[in-house]
């Protein structure tokens, strides 16, 4: 009986803790170099007001390393990812199939001119099967 307790309180406790609200979220995060004690900021999230996230940027030093856009379709999952350099110039862009469970199925990855450079199969298989 008390085993049975301690496989519930792993469950309570993940229902106590309270869901971010992501509707208009901006999460920075800095690293601090604990020598100088000089924060920089590191990477940059932010969300819309659906709170999906819409962008990511990844900074090195105080410059901008990459930044992504994410789109989303009728469905409400992400439909097209665009991946930006450091002078924010289209590297490639990214185009998502989901399948019945609304998982990813495919992932085409186009370069900045719209050419078909990969296809990504996504499979999904349980070991208990």
């Amino acid at each position: 009986m008390a085993a049975s307790l301690l496989l519930l309180v792993p469950a309570v406790r993940a229902q106590d803790t309270p869901k971010i609200n992501k509707k208009n979220l901006v999460i920075k995060e800095w690293n601090t170099d604990v020598n100088s004690n000089t924060k920089v900021l590191d990477h940059v999230t932010t969300y819309n007001s659906d709170g999906k996230k819409i962008e990511e940027i990844e900074y090195s030093g105080r410059k901008q390393k990459w930044r992504k856009r994410y789109e989303y379709g009728a469905d409400g999952k992400v439909s097209k990812e665009l991946l930006y350099d450091e002078f924010n110039k289209l590297v490639n862009y990214k185009k998502f199939e989901y399948n019945e469970f609304g998982r990813k199925k495919t992932q085409y990855t186009y370069n900045p001119k719209g050419k078909l450079v990969t296809v990504k199969v996504f499979e999904y298989k349980t070991e208990d099967a």
